[in-house]
């Protein structure tokens, strides 16, 4: 009898070896090999999809809107495993223009070790540092020229738009052109020469709800974000069109800032 139960004892261990080891493979360790990860945002207005134009949409001022414009930067990515290991994407890889009108640019592609990441974090907006170097190591979408092309620099005030919203609504005033138009461009890197307001949002997400990404070779996790614009009008700060048709380079501009982490939502991700 007690033999009988020396060998149930053996073989209880080893199954419980055997489900430990099964476990920990689950988990992928960070690898020094590296595969592509895929950041895609979507961009809606409360429960319906955002569409340019031809979606009206109400705010939580009662107000009616439509979009006409959309597009924001997106950089300084950075992902971390469960266990605390973190990568961090070098910089001149890490900087994307999102636009609304323009479906490629959704998809920010960055290469990270082979692993299973459970955080992920980005910057909405261009870090001060970016914006004071040398125009020649602002370089793609950083481009002061095509950044001014795609209206997301100010030539005056050498500084990046971060976020860029444009529409129009019978709460807003009538504009020079006619036209019932607001207009939310928000910069601001806390100054250079003398200090002003800082509108750098970092976000940061933790995937394991919906998802974690397991970056793999030879196929492309996907971390697919919700982007709700209705958040700039209903967050911290519920912000009325009627009371403020055009922020831009001014101290309200914070107050949109504030609301952009409440944009960010994970869906789910495709591995």
């Amino acid at each position: 009898m007690k033999l009988i139960y020396k060998y149930v004892i053996v073989i209880f261990s080893l199954l419980t070896i055997l489900t430990a080891c099964s476990k920990k493979d689950d988990v992928q360790p960070v690898s020094a090999n590296k595969a592509t990860l895929s950041l895609q945002f979507d961009n809606i207005a409360g429960d319906r999809n955002l569409q340019l134009n031809t979606g009206t949409y109400k705010n939580a001022a009662g107000e009616q809107f439509s979009v006409q414009l959309l597009q924001y930067f997106i950089s300084n990515i950075k992902v971390k495993t469960k266990d605390g290991q973190e990568f961090t994407v070098p910089q001149e890889e890490s900087y994307f223009l999102v636009k609304e009108s323009d479906g490629a640019s959704q998809f920010c592609k960055v290469k990270v070790p082979e692993g299973d990441y459970q955080t992920l974090t980005f910057t909405l907006g261009v870090d001060s540092l970016r914006n004071t170097m040398d125009i020649t190591k602002r370089t793609g979408v950083l481009d002061p020229t095509g950044g001014m092309d795609d209206g997301m620099y100010w030539g005056w005030n050498s500084g990046y738009i971060f976020f860029k919203m444009e529409g129009t609504s019978e709460q807003a005033p009538i504009d020079p052109t006619g036209v019932r138009k607001f207009r939310f461009h928000i910069g601001g890197f806390g100054g250079y020469s003398a200090p002003t307001f800082n509108n750098i949002k970092t976000v940061t997400v933790d995937l394991s709800a919906a998802g974690i990404a397991r970056v793999r070779a030879g196929r492309e996790s996907n971390v697919h974000f919700m982007v709700d614009v209705m958040k700039i009008f209903n967050g911290k700060t519920n912000i009325s069109i009627a009371a403020n048709p055009q922020v831009m380079f001014s101290n309200y501009s914070v107050n949109v800032a504030n609301n952009f982490s409440s944009m960010f939502y994970h869906d789910h991700t495709e591995n």
